[in-house]
């Protein structure tokens, strides 16, 4: 007998349905379910959301680092980032500075007490999904996305909600 992999079990549960599209709902109904208890763990132990704290761990491992930067980092909208970085500050994790070379641009440093956060936190802090996305091969994540593109023509969309943390859903 071959016993399964891990990951070949978790794939196994969204086989047992004969119906193609209640597998695959199946699988996606996994997927928001992995990320909603995972951002839930982070929260729990960290008493903000999962946004924040991946914000917070840019900051940290980029001291310095410009709200433009860091929105490019979480692909998000720059409003967003800059709202995440105010409750930041506010909650004392991270200090915003104007820059010593272009006075126009804020940069942001962690505080002791954020990086103090982080420690009580299980990674991965971008969340569960980006970081089983950036474990892909190329090719797969052509597949996917040409086939995920497919799913959403045959959906009524709103764009805007592409830069939309999952933590903030």
């Amino acid at each position: 007998m071959n016993p399964k992999s891990p990951d070949q079990r978790r794939a196994g549960v969204a086989a047992t349905s004969a119906e193609p599209h209640l597998r695959v709902l199946r699988q996606f109904r996994l997927v928001f379910s992995s990320v909603r208890k995972h951002f839930q763990t982070m929260e729990k132990r960290a008493g903000i959301g999962g946004a924040p704290i991946w914000a917070m761990y840019l900051i940290a491992k980029q001291p310095g680092i410009a709200v433009t930067q860091l929105a490019n980092a979480m692909d998000v909208h720059q409003s967003t980032a800059s709202n995440l970085v105010r409750g930041l500050v506010r909650a004392g994790f991270i200090v915003n500075e104007k820059s010593e070379s272009d006075k126009r641009v804020v940069e942001l440093y962690p505080l002791p007490e954020g990086l103090k956060l982080l420690k009580k936190i299980p990674g991965p802090y971008s969340g569960v999904l980006p970081q089983a996305l950036s474990e892909l091969d190329a090719q797969t994540l052509q597949e996917l996305e040409r086939n995920l593109q497919l799913l959403l023509g045959k959906m009524d969309i709103d764009e805007r909600s592409a830069q939309t943390p999952m933590a903030m859903m």
